[in-house]
């Protein structure tokens, strides 16, 4: 009773760190034209306000993978929100483009490695056979995020400024900072297996030389491209390609996101029940069939809450399906290491696929977006493409542990 009552209490706090790491990177791109109009940004410079924190964050993966796993994985995950607390509350004190950025970057260098602790510490306290209903709760923060979050923040920023939604969501990284550091258990286990600190490049060499956890990785990037050609232009292309209002643009994260936190918690406890793969196969059908249906080739009368939701749903489920295998390649020492080469590769094809999409589109007299097909094309490769991988990782899986079965009888049987 004891234990079930720690996991609760830890899985709480780790979904609470991810709904503040998320929010502070989902608020944001909503509210690029309060930007502009408030500290003369050009329209043209919005992107580069969500590339400074991506680009951040992908840096600081790379870097994280040469020490945190060297540390409690609660203080790290500490010193990590607090960071991310003081690059968000920096957002609201902005003056203009250079200081916005700057502190953008200061919240995505701490942000990238938040998340990449948060996972590491389901994975060292949840048993496999549970990890993946874990998982489906920790991950839930990201339709809570949009639920709660970017209506929330849009509302705050009409009523008292872009600076609004910056500060309360700092205050509230504050508090989850806090509770993490009182109610988290110290967590070192992870510390018996690791090297000395000399051999940090040799242990990350060993790291991403290993087949599996290049094809873990090889997934992670090819369904963020999948999502990433779509996301950024998802809104623009609601409102004028479907003509759906801006002032009910809310109303499609807040049914989203709903449906999607109770779709996690599903398919989280499927995973457990009848894999990954399969699991993620149903994401992937939802994908392609609102891709090719909603962005592809529009089908006449398909409500837009339907296409948005749909995809946000075939996303959760397919990116659930990958995190819950992802989590069971590093070594308890290497998990960490393992999450911050993660996290940077998430970033970097995130920006990558965005970029992509800049290039095949553009913009029509009638502020129309040309070119989503070619974009919905080829996120429907993607999709299938990492259907195909999640199934090679989770045969590999089951074929290590199989041959682990059987070692372990061959010892017993010479005992």
């Amino acid at each position: 009773m004891q234990n079930a009552r720690s996991e609760r209490i830890l899985l709480f706090l780790i979904a609470a760190v991810q709904f503040v790491n998320l929010l502070d990177f989902m608020v944001v791109m909503p509210l690029g034209p309060d930007f502009a109009v408030a500290l003369g940004i050009p329209m043209s410079d919005i992107g580069l306000i969500g590339g400074s924190y991506t680009a951040a964050a992908a840096v600081s993966g790379v870097a994280g993978a040469f020490f945190l796993d060297r540390f409690d994985r609660r203080s790290a995950l500490a010193v990590a929100m607090l960071g991310l607390v003081l690059g968000t509350a920096a957002g609201g004190l902005a003056t203009g483009l250079p200081s916005l950025l700057a502190a953008r970057v200061l919240a995505g260098a701490f942000g990238g490695p938040a998340t990449s602790i948060a996972f590491s510490l389901v994975a060292d306290a949840i048993p496999p056979e549970r990890r993946g209903k874990a998982m489906g709760v920790v991950m839930g923060a990201y339709s809570l995020a949009a639920v709660l979050g970017v209506p929330a923040g849009l509302e705050l920023a009409r009523r008292g400024g872009f600076q609004a939604p910056f500060f309360a969501v700092a205050a509230l990284g504050l508090t989850v900072a806090g509770l993490a550091l009182l109610l988290l258990p110290s967590m070192r286990g992870h510390l018996a297996g690791a090297r000395a600190p000399g051999t940090a490049l040799r242990e990350l060499r060993a790291l991403v030389g290993r087949p599996l956890v290049l094809l873990s990785y090889s997934t992670t990037a090819v369904m963020t491209m999948a999502s990433f050609l779509v996301i950024p232009n998802i809104s623009a292309y609601v409102q004028h390609n479907l003509g759906y209002p801006r002032e009910r643009l809310g109303l499609l994260y807040l049914v989203g996101g709903a449906l999607t936190f109770v779709v996690m918690r599903t398919a989280g406890a499927l995973i457990d029940r009848v894999g990954a793969f399969r699991t993620s196969l149903v994401g992937a059908a939802m994908l392609v069939a609102v891709l090719y249906g909603g962005f592809h080739s529009y089908v006449p009368g398909l409500p837009v809450l339907v296409v948005f939701v749909a995809f946000m749903t075939g996303t959760a489920i397919r990116n659930i399906s990958h995190s819950t295998l992802a989590s069971k390649v590093p070594l308890p020492s290497e998990r960490a290491r393992f999450g911050s080469i993660q996290s940077a590769v998430d970033h970097l094809s995130s920006a990558l696929a965005a970029f992509l999409a800049a290039r095949m589109l553009h913009e029509l007299p009638d502020q129309r977006l040309d070119g989503m097909g070619a974009v919905a094309a080829l996120a429907i490769a993607f999709t299938l493409a990492s259907s195909c991988l999640i199934f090679l990782i989770e045969r590999h899986l089951a074929l290590g542990a199989s041959s682990s079965a059987g070692a372990a009888r061959a010892l017993e049987g010479r005992g």
